[in-house]
């Protein structure tokens, strides 16, 4: 029998649900209008989950707005009113949930990345200004102004989801993508940035370029960025972003 999905009953409605995905994956789901909080309440909800140590999950997996939680069917312990392992899981993470629903967010890091905007390095830059009806140095003005959060990491090691930006930049993607983006590339899409960690295909909008190294294996934390993490981009030269890339590992800089 299909089970149906577990709504909240203390907090507000319709502000998460759960479904069953499969014989061992449930689905958080966050509801709202607000991505930013959205993802912000899933990635609270995915480490409320985690701190609980629950024997019987494997993994638990945050994305944009919604948290998959792969379970052991066998060890999930069933109680009396149930002989289902997903209803008994669910139960249980309802609980949890509820309980995190006024959980105060912590502190997330700050990392600065220096950008450099427009030219060889931001070929698309004047075709997305021309496209939000604006001056390309607003555009630089508004992604860089923002502080902006890591909404999840996707795609590729190291790729961030970086949002959500002011309304006026919502360019939307390539209709054609490209074979290949150059490492350290900024895209920009519907309000959102990623930055590519190597060379990758493609079809976001190419703002900018930074000397960054997202992804390098050899350090001790190879992603540069977390989920959660605060992002505030600096405009830089031509000149010093040759100095950077020339600095070895060059790896932002974060407080």
């Amino acid at each position: 029998m299909k089970s149906e999905p577990v709504l909240p009953e203390a907090v507000p409605e319709n502000s998460w649900s759960l479904f069953p995905s499969g014989e061992s994956l449930l689905i958080i789901e966050v509801a709202g209008s607000d991505r930013v909080e959205q993802n912000r309440r899933a990635r609270a909800f995915a480490a409320r989950v985690a701190a609980a140590q629950l024997d019987f999950v494997i993994d638990i997996a945050p994305a944009m707005t919604t948290v998959g939680i792969h379970y052991a069917p066998s060890r999930v312990p069933l109680p009396h009113e149930t002989h289902a392992p997903y209803d008994a899981l669910a139960k249980v993470v309802a609980g949890l949930l509820e309980s995190a629903s006024e959980a105060q967010p912590e502190s997330a890091r700050v990392v600065e990345i220096p950008v450099c905007y427009g030219g060889e390095h931001g070929p698309d830059l004047e075709e997305v200004a021309r496209s939000c009806g604006l001056a390309t140095g607003e555009i630089i003005a508004l992604h860089s102004d923002s502080l902006v959060d890591v909404m999840l990491l996707g795609f590729a090691p190291g790729h961030p989801y970086i949002g959500m930006f002011d309304k006026r930049l919502s360019p939307a993607r390539r209709a054609t993508p490209r074979t290949a983006v150059a490492p350290g590339s900024i895209g920009l899409a519907n309000r959102q940035t990623v930055i590519y960690p190597m060379a990758l295909p493609g079809g976001w909008n190419l703002i900018g370029r930074t000397p960054c190294r997202m992804f390098d294996p050899s350090r001790e934390t190879p992603c540069l960025m977390n989920a959660g993490d605060r992002i505030r981009f600096m405009p830089i030269t031509p000149e010093q972003f040759q100095a950077y890339e020339s600095a070895s590992r060059y790896a932002g800089a974060a407080r």
